[in-house]
C-alpha cells in the first residue's frame, strides 16, 4: 500500500536535511527512502536525531552522491551495504536494498543486496518498522500494515514470525524492548513464536542481549517488557533469577508472589527519578534494575520457620552474589555492576530503624556504605513498601522520612559525603615510626570507627585514641624491641621510623 503522506491529517515535520539528501539521490538516478524507526516516530508524533534511510544505489553509487554533501562519512558497514554519515547534527545511514539469507546457527547475515523496497522491507523485524517514506515524494509505503498496528498497538511481524526470530532470534529481546518503550501488546501469533523459539536466543553474544536489555529497563513501561520476557520464557535463559521468583509467595501477602512484588518495586522505582537537574535523573538504570533484581536472592534463602512463617534471611547478601554474576554473565562493565550489587546489599538496611532506632555512629555507617549510591538506595528503600495495610506503609513512610532528615542535618554537620579518618596516612606512620602497610591500613580502619562512632575528634584527641590502640597491638612490642636491640641498650620511648614488622 502507497500514499503520499498529508502532513496536515498526520501532523509532523520532515526536516529540510531529509528531502535535501532525496532530492540529490533522485538527481542523480537513485530512489531514496526514509525507513524504520524515523517513519515509525513521525506517526508518535517524535523526531529522532538518527535517521536511517534504504536505497537502491550500492555503497559505491552512495558515497559517490554524498561525499561532497556529508559533513564527514565512514564506510565501516560498507560489507553489509551501509554508509554512514554525519549531516547538520544528525546521525545518517544509507542501506542499500537487501534480501538476507541466515545461518541458523549463527547471527551473522549472509548478505545480498536486492532491488526491492517491498522485499527490503519484508525483512524487517516488525510492521510498525517496515514502513517507508520515499523521497522527495513523501510517498508512504506500507505493505504490511504498519500505520495499522501503530493504531491498534500492537507487534506483529512483516513475516511469519517464526521466520522472522529464525533468521535473526535478537527480535525476540526487541519485542520485549519495543514493549517497554512503547507500551505496545504483542500479537498472539508473536507471543506463541517467541515461546517456542525462546531457546534460540542462546546464539546471540551476551552484548547485543545487554544492550536491549538495557533499553527495555530504560522504557517508559519497563514492567510490561519484563513481564513478557518471563511469560514467554525467554527471561530463563537472559534473566533465570527474576523467572525464579515466580516461585516465591510473597511474605508480605501484597502480590501473590515476590515477581509481582519485584515488578511493582520497578515501577514505584522508576517513578521516583528526577529531572535532569535532580539528584537521580530519569531513566536511570542502576536504580532500574536494583529495583527488579532486590529480591532475587529470596528462592535461594527461604525457609519455613516454626508457626509457618516464611523467613529470607540475609537474602541481600546472596542476592547481590547473583545481580553481580548475572551482570557479568551479560558483560556489562565494572562500574555499574558494583553499583547495582551494592544498592541490592544495601536494600534491607533501614528496616528496623522505625522500631529500635539508630544513634548516630548508626546513621554515619548508612551514609559512608552507600557513598555516592546514597540519593538512588533513597528511592530504592522507598519502592520497597508495596503493602496494602495503609497504617504499616505510613509507620515507614514517616520512618524513613525521619531517617532523611538525620542524615541532612548530619551532612550539613560533619560532611558525611567524605568521612574520613581524623588522622590521615601519612599522620600515623610519623607517630607510629611505621612504613606503608597492612598495620597502617589497621590503624587508619580503627581512627575510621572512631570517626563512625563518635563523630569529628580533635587532632590531640585523635593522637590519644591512636597511641593508646597501637599500645596493645603485638606489632608495637615487636617495633620497641627491635629498636632495643639495634641500639644496645634499653628501648626508646619511641619506635625508629625505619623498622616496622614488615621488614623483620
Amino acid at each position: 500500500m502507497a500514499h503520499v503522506l498529508d502532513s496536515s491529517s498526520v501532523n509532523f515535520t520532515i526536516d529540510p536535511v531529509v528531502l535535501d539528501l532525496g532530492r540529490r539521490f533522485v538527481d542523480a538516478g537513485f530512489e531514496l527512502s526514509l525507513v524504520g524507526g524515523p517513519v515509525r516516530d513521525l506517526f508518535l508524533g517524535r523526531i529522532s536525531p538518527d535517521l536511517d534511510f534504504t536505497t537502491d544505489a550500492t555503497p559505491e553509487q552512495t558515497i559517490s552522491v554524498i561525499k561532497k554533501w556529508a559533513d564527514n562519512f565512514w564506510e565501516i558497514g560498507r560489507a553489509f551495504g551501509t554508509i554512514g554519515m554525519k549531516k547538520s547534527g544528525f546521525q545518517i545511514e544509507i542501506t542499500t536494498y537487501r534480501a538476507e539469507a541466515y545461518d541458523p546457527d549463527s547471527r551473522k547475515p549472509v548478505v545480498a543486496f536486492g532491488d526491492s523496497l517491498t522485499d527490503d522491507l519484508l525483512r524487517r523485524d516488525f510492521t510498525i518498522n517496515a514502513m517507508a517514506l520515499r523521497l522527495p515524494s513523501l510517498e508512504l509505503v506500507d505493505p504490511f500494515g504498519g500505520v495499522r498496528d501503530l493504531h491498534a498497538s500492537e507487534l506483529a511481524t512483516p513475516g511469519a514470525p517464526e521466520a522472522s526470530f529464525s533468521d535473526d532470534p535478537l527480535r525476540m529481546m526487541r519485542a520485549a524492548r519495543f514493549a517497554s518503550q512503547l507500551g505496545v501488546s504483542v500479537h498472539d501469533d508473536v507471543r506463541l513464536a517467541m515461546t517456542e523459539m525462546a531457546d534460540r536466543i542462546k546464539i546471540i553474544s551476551a552484548e547485543r542481549v545487554r544492550d536491549e536489555l538495557v533499553k527495555l529497563i530504560n522504557g517508559a513501561h519497563p514492567r510490561v517488557g519484563i513481564d513478557l520476557l518471563v511469560d514467554t520464557g525467554l527471561a530463563e535463559f537472559v534473566l533465570p533469577e527474576v523467572s525464579a521468583l515466580r516461585l516465591e509467595s510473597d511474605e508480605h501477602h501484597r502480590h501473590k508472589d515476590v515477581y509481582q512484588h519485584s515488578l511493582q518495586v520497578l515501577e514505584q522505582a522508576a517513578s521516583m527519578e528526577t529531572n535532569e537537574d535532580g539528584p537521580v535523573p530519569g531513566p536511570d538504570f542502576v536504580l532500574r534494575f536494583a529495583a527488579l533484581m532486590h529480591d532475587v536472592g529470596k528462592p535461594a534463602t527461604r525457609r519455613f520457620e516454626p508457626g509457618g512463617a516464611v523467613s529470607f534471611r540475609h537474602h541481600d547478601m546472596v542476592g547481590s552474589k547473583l545481580t553481580s554474576k548475572r551482570m557479568k554473565a551479560l558483560r556489562f562493565d565494572n562500574d555499574t555492576i558494583k553499583a547495582v550489587a551494592r544498592l541490592v546489599e544495601l536494600h534491607m538496611r533501614f528496616y528496623g530503624y522505625g522500631d529500635a532506632g539508630w544513634t548516630d555512629s548508626a546513621v554515619r555507617r548508612y551514609v559512608t556504605d552507600a557513598g555516592p549510591l546514597l540519593e538512588r538506595l533513597h528511592r530504592l528503600t522507598r519502592s520497597d513498601v508495596t503493602t496494602r495495610n495503609q497504617r504499616k506503609a505510613e509507620r515507614l513512610s514517616f520512618a524513613y522520612d525521619d531517617l532523611e532528615e538525620r542524615i541532612s542535618l548530619l551532612l550539613e554537620q560533619e560532611s558525611l559525603n567524605a568521612i574520613r579518618p581524623d588522622l590521615d596516612g601519612a599522620q600515623i606512620m610519623a607517630m607510629l615510626g611505621l612504613k606503608p602497610g597492612p598495620v597502617v591500613g589497621r590503624a587508619y580502619k580503627f581512627l575510621l570507627e572512631e570517626r563512625m562512632e563518635h563523630g569529628p575528634l580533635s587532632h590531640g584527641e585523635a593522637e590519644s585514641k591512636l597511641l593508646a590502640w597501637w599500645a596493645i597491638q603485638p606489632e608495637s612490642a615487636v617495633v620497641v624491641e627491635l629498636s632495643a636491640d639495634a641500639a644496645g641498650s634499653a628501648p626508646a620511648a619511641a619506635a625508629p621510623a625505619a623498622v616496622t614488622t614488615e621488614e623483620s
